[in-house]
């Protein structure tokens, strides 16, 4: 049996390393200052990071027979320890005993603290360019140095250009390092593989449109880029790794232990692209996307990898829409008889496709950020129109991606009649808007009418015809010549 108190021999370096990144940011990537260090700060901030990933390490370790100890250096200062599993592929009966994750790591003021009561040298600038040194017993590192010297004089040091000690006290190591107790029945070479949880990581979707319009302004074609974004804060640099991507909400115990996740696939996954690219399968609740070909994620970095191939003409539609649904936030029936923010309202803008097969997609598009932009004929460069989030979206669904507010296209709505009966519980009430096109061509704008007053209700009469899209809002497709005017009047019966 090896001694206990003995060094314990490292692991080598990891002959193989897998990672699969799980994501719990917003769709719309994350705010510069979780992954670019910010004024007075020396690193990112690594642990607002919203993400976390499974790592795993394949390593040559040789062990003692009987009961031993090793040491696991090169895991992630961000790893949970709770979740480490180590297991001896060429010895099954190799078993763990105890485990220590060691994060007390080297740093001037630790090593300070390690050396009260000890001697110590500290180095000075003098005016004329030297430098001069003072040593003694180091009594307080607290706001400034407190020496005293062989002869009894204590001094004090608010500043100092260097520090001498004599040996690195025990305790501190220079990397976050698992310890364990494995007992193994035979001693030697083995092959271990190590599994834990670390945060500190994260990935997002980000997708790249370019909408070119066709003969009808409002409806034409869009080219469509998928780049995934990953940033690595947990601490350690995973070299030459397989890369795997969860895209799903995938439900965390808060504050248990998190349970493993093995979750068998349901579907075998495609031959990867020659290119090495990603590959997608279903994945249990969710969807998995695999990397054909290894990738090196270093400490503190942001990589950009694409997600698919560019999709281009893929037909699309723009909407403009004129929607009050935004101004009304109660649940309750409202009685009161003012309109309540009538007068001017903007215009919303919106492109939409259809993720399916037919237009040339038909893929699970994760949750991410969409920019938009269009080419501009007179110079052929491309300009930004607008961005947007989704969510993680299946195929065969509508995608639509608001741009922003229409320019010269604008809305008004105001009340021009108003009935209530209060024995017979009944509200008429007659609104009417007015859409203004102020374009050199015509336009279409969905007149989104959310019925805000109660649940039960009947239009009575309409200017024209409408949809009803659930159960208390109707949409009027309103067409609107160019410089021209349209006006929607309809009168709505509430009853309870």
């Amino acid at each position: 049996m090896a001694a206990m108190g003995a060094a314990a021999p490292d692991a080598t370096p990891a002959d193989d390393v897998a990672i699969t990144i799980y994501s719990s940011a917003a769709p719309g990537g994350i705010p510069a200052q979780y992954y670019r260090p910010q004024p007075g700060q020396g690193t990112p901030n690594a642990m607002g990071v919203p993400g976390y990933a499974m790592v795993r390490q394949d390593r040559a370790v040789t062990l003692a027979a009987g009961r031993s100890q090793l040491r696991f250096t090169d895991v992630a200062a961000l790893i949970d320890p709770t979740t480490v599993t180590f297991t001896s592929l060429t010895d099954p009966a190799t078993r763990v005993l105890e485990q220590n994750f060691q994060f007390d790591l080297l740093s001037t003021d630790k090593l300070l603290l390690k050396y009260i009561d000890k001697p110590l040298t500290v180095e000075r600038n003098t005016t004329g360019g030297g430098t001069t040194s003072a040593s003694g017993t180091l009594l307080s590192s607290v706001a400034g140095l407190v020496l005293r010297g062989d002869d009894g004089t204590i001094t004090a040091l608010r500043d100092y250009s260097a520090l001498r000690f004599q040996e690195l006290p025990g305790g501190l190591i220079t990397r976050p390092t698992l310890l364990w107790d494995i007992n193994s029945p035979r001693g030697g070479a083995q092959k271990a593989r190590v599994t834990y949880q670390t945060g500190g990581i994260t990935w997002w979707a980000d997708y790249n449109l370019t909408f070119t319009a066709g003969k009808d302004a409002n409806n034409g074609f869009v080219d469509l880029a998928a780049w995934v974004s990953i940033i690595n804060q947990s601490g350690a640099t995973y070299p030459e790794a397989r890369l795997k991507l969860i895209a799903g909400d995938v439900h965390r115990a808060p504050v248990q232990r998190v349970q493993d996740m093995l979750i068998r696939s349901t579907a075998a996954p495609a031959a990867p692209p020659a290119t090495g690219g990603f590959v997608e399968q279903s994945f249990d609740e969710f969807h998995l996307y695999t990397l054909g070909r290894r990738t090196t994620l270093p400490n503190n970095s942001t990589k950009q990898v694409e997600l698919f191939d560019q999709t281009s003409k893929v037909p699309a539609q723009r909407l403009l829409v004129l929607s009050n649904a935004n101004l009304y936030f109660g649940d309750g029936r409202y009685e009161d008889p003012n309109f309540p923010a009538g007068g001017e309202n903007k215009v919303d803008t919106y492109l939409e496709f259809r993720n399916d097969k037919a237009s040339g997609l038909g893929l699970p598009l994760p949750a991410g950020r969409i920019r938009v932009s269009r080419l501009d004929a007179a110079d052929s460069s491309l300009e930004f129109i607008g961005e947007d989030t989704i969510g993680h979206t299946p195929r065969d669904e509508r995608v639509r991606v608001k741009l922003g507010s229409a320019f010269d296209v604008v809305g008004e709505r105001k009340q021009v009649d108003f009935k209530t009966d209060s024995r017979a519980r009944w509200i008429e009430e007659e609104i009417e808007v007015e859409v203004r096109n102020h374009k050199d061509e015509d336009v279409e704008v969905q007149v989104r009418e959310f019925l805000f007053r109660w649940s039960n209700w009947q239009v009575q009469s309409s200017s024209q015809a409408w949809n009803r899209e659930d159960a208390r809002t109707i949409v009027f497709p309103v067409k609107v010549p160019k410089n021209s005017n349209r006006t929607v009047r309809y009168r709505v019966r509430y009853s309870w």
